[in-house]
């Protein structure tokens, strides 16, 4: 099996996002990083496409949600993943997205899109179709 999984804010753009890709249809899981501290953590144990979107309002340093990060320092959790995913505003300039190179370095997998807030048509036919043949290429 394969999975995706997601962090979105209260905004819920990036589940918005998510939601518009219909992966279950593919046979893709989707798992939700929890929004609250208190709430149970999640751990994945299957190979995963992380999509992530990007805070800081342009501060690089600042790009990757806390939650993400948490889920990502379990070591259990970031053996699976094998790629990333990011979303930003282009109005962070040099800082759009930033989230997703900063944890594709730090994880060493690629970085295999961007897309801006809830992200065009187009942005979730390429991540739709682009994680099938990822998931077909890489079973495991």
């Amino acid at each position: 099996m394969s999975a995706i999984v997601y962090f979105s804010s209260a905004s819920r753009n990036t589940e918005r996002f998510v939601d518009s890709c219909d992966f279950p249809a593919l046979g893709v899981n989707v798992r939700r990083i929890p929004l609250l501290p208190a709430d149970d953590p999640l751990t994945v144990h299957e190979p995963f496409i992380l999509i992530v979107p990007t805070y800081g309002g342009g501060d690089a340093r600042k790009a990757v949600p806390v939650q993400v990060k948490r889920f990502l320092n379990d070591a259990g959790n970031r053996q699976w993943i094998r790629g990333v995913i990011a979303s930003g505003n282009t109005n962070f300039g040099e800082a759009y997205a930033a989230a997703g190179p900063i944890v594709a370095r730090k994880c060493r997998v690629p970085l295999m899109y961007r897309f801006e807030l809830m992200g065009t048509r187009e942005d979730v036919t390429a991540v739709r179709n682009g994680v099938a043949k990822f998931f077909a290429e890489h079973p495991s």
